[in-house]
C-alpha cells in the first residue's frame, strides 16, 4: 500500500528533525519539493524562524538557493518561494556501452544541457575509448551558450560489476579489457581550471548502467514509487533495485546481475561471462542477434532487431516477446522477494514497448504471487533513450547534493 498524504508529511518530519535539521537537511527539503517557503522549514524541522533565517542565508550566499516569486498569501504578507539554484554548476556525463557512447552536460536538476552519442567497435578498449571521451566532454562543455560557474563531478556508468571508490569495472562481460582499469586518470584534464572549486580535477562517480537507470527512475517519479525493480535489457540483461527511495548495491556491488543467473532454459548454452545456461543466454540481445544470424538475417546489435520489429517483422517481434517471457521468469521470483510497485524496463529491447512487456507479463503473473502483482505496475523508462545519461547526472548529485557533502562545501566556502 501506499502512505496516505498525511503519513508521507509524518514521516517527512521524523527523517528532517532526526537529520538535525542542517542546512544541508534544508536544500534538500527545498530541492526535492518538500519546502518551498521558510514556514514549510520550520514546520518540517521544527527548527525557530531565526536559525531558519540563517541557515537559508548560507545558502543563498553559496548560490545554492535564491528567492524565487511571491506565492499567494494564507493572511498577512505572501511567502516568497525558496527556489534551488540549478545553474550553480554543471554534471558531465559518459554512458558507456559495448558499441555505444553517450555524452552529457546536465545542470543540478539533471536537466540536458548539451548531449551527443556515438558508435565504437565492440570490444573497443579504456585506452582506446576513453580519450575520444575525454575529448568529446571537453567539446560539449565549451559548446554551452553560457559558460557554466562550475563543474562539480563527473558520472559515468558501465556494464558488469564496478568498484566506486577506485573509479574501476570489476566484472564486466561486455567490457573486456576494463577490469581493474582506473578512469579517473583519463579524465583529469577535461574541466579548464577555475571551473571547479580547488582547481584540480572534478570527482569521478562511477556506476553499474542498470544502478545509473535505477537512480534516473527514482529521480524521474520523484515521490510517486519508492519500492522499483529497474530492467535495463540490450545486449545484456541487468537489474536495478530501488527499496526506500534508495538504490540498492549489495555487498560488492554486484547486486542485481540477473543476467548471469542459471535458468532451465539456458541448458547448456556458453554464455559471455565463461559459465553455461544464463539468463542471457536465451534473453540477452546477443543471443537474439545470434538466433536472427542463424536464420541467415543479417544484423549485428540488437538495435537492429528493435528496427525491424518496429517496422513490422514477425520473427523480430517473436524474439522479443520470447526474451520478455524468459525475464520475467526471474523477475517473478524478485517480485515475490521484494515486492515491488512497480517493475520499469529499460534499454534498447524495451523500445518495443508493448511486445517486449507483454512476455514480461505473462511469466510474472503466471509465476509470481498474486499478493505482490495485485497492484504491480509494469512501465517503459521515463527518460526514455536519454535514461543512461540521467542516470550518470543523478548518480553526481547524490553525492554531491546530499546533506552531509552540502554542509562541508559550506563549511569551506568563503565568508
Amino acid at each position: 500500500m501506499r502512505p496516505s498524504p498525511k503519513s508521507a508529511l509524518e514521516h517527512e518530519v521524523r527523517r528532517a528533525r532526526d537529520a538535525g535539521s542542517t542546512t544541508g537537511e534544508l536544500l534538500r527539503l527545498v530541492r526535492t519539493g518538500r519546502a518551498s517557503t521558510r514556514a514549510d522549514l520550520g514546520r518540517l524541522t521544527g527548527l525557530s524562524r531565526t536559525a531558519v533565517a540563517s541557515r537559508l542565508a548560507a545558502l543563498s550566499a553559496a548560490g545554492l538557493l535564491r528567492a524565487g516569486d511571491e506565492l499567494a498569501s494564507t493572511g498577512g504578507r505572501p511567502p516568497t518561494e525558496l527556489v534551488f539554484d540549478t545553474g550553480f554548476g554543471v554534471v558531465l556525463t559518459a554512458a558507456l556501452g559495448r558499441s555505444r557512447t553517450q555524452l552529457g552536460v546536465f545542470d543540478l536538476a539533471a536537466t540536458p544541457l548539451a548531449t551527443s552519442s556515438r558508435e565504437h567497435p565492440a570490444g573497443v578498449g579504456p585506452e582506446e575509448l576513453m580519450p575520444a571521451v575525454a575529448e568529446g566532454l571537453r567539446a560539449l562543455l565549451a559548446g554551452l551558450d553560457h559558460p557554466p560557474r562550475r563543474v562539480v563531478g563527473i558520472g559515468v556508468s558501465l556494464p558488469g560489476t564496478v568498484d566506486g571508490v577506485r573509479g574501476a569495472s570489476i566484472d564486466s562481460p561486455v567490457m573486456s579489457g576494463w577490469d581493474g582499469v582506473e578512469l579517473a586518470p583519463y579524465l583529469a584534464e577535461v574541466v579548464p581550471a577555475g571551473l571547479t572549486d580547488d582547481d584540480g580535477p572534478p570527482p569521478l562517480f562511477l556506476a553499474n548502467d542498470a544502478d545509473a537507470l535505477a537512480r534516473s527512475e527514482r529521480m524521474g517519479r520523484t515521490g510517486a514509487l519508492e519500492d522499483v525493480l529497474v530492467v535495463k535489457a540490450s545486449t545484456g540483461l541487468g537489474l536495478g533495485i530501488v527499496a526506500g527511495g534508495q538504490v540498492l548495491t549489495g555487498h560488492l556491488g554486484a547486486a542485481g546481475e540477473i543476467g548471469h543467473t542459471a535458468v532451465d532454459a539456458g541448458g547448456e548454452r556458453t554464455c559471455r561471462c565463461g559459465a553455461t545456461g544464463c539468463l542471457e543466454t536465451v534473453a540477452g540481445g546477443w543471443a537474439l542477434v545470434a538466433r536472427m544470424n542463424e536464420q541467415g538475417r543479417d544484423v549485428t546489435h540488437i538495435r537492429e532487431v528493435v528496427d525491424l520489429a518496429l517496422a513490422g517483422d514477425g520473427e523480430a517481434r517473436h524474439l522479443l516477446r520470447e526474451s520478455g517471457r524468459h525475464l520475467g521468469d526471474l523477475l517473478a521470483v524478485a517480485i515475490n522477494l521484494l515486492n515491488p510497485q512497480a517493475v520499469v524496463l529499460g534499454g534498447d529491447m524495451p523500445v518495443v514497448f508493448d511486445t517486449y512487456a507483454a512476455g514480461v507479463r505473462e511469466s510474472v503473473y503466471a509465476r509470481a504471487a498474486a499478493l505482490a502483482t495485485r497492484d504491480l505496475q509494469i512501465l517503459p523508462a521515463t527518460f526514455g533513450d536519454r535514461a543512461g545519461l540521467v542516470g550518470c547526472a543523478a548518480t553526481v548529485l547524490d553525492h554531491v547534493l546530499s546533506p552531509a557533502s552540502v554542509d562541508a562545501f559550506l563549511a569551506h566556502a568563503p565568508r
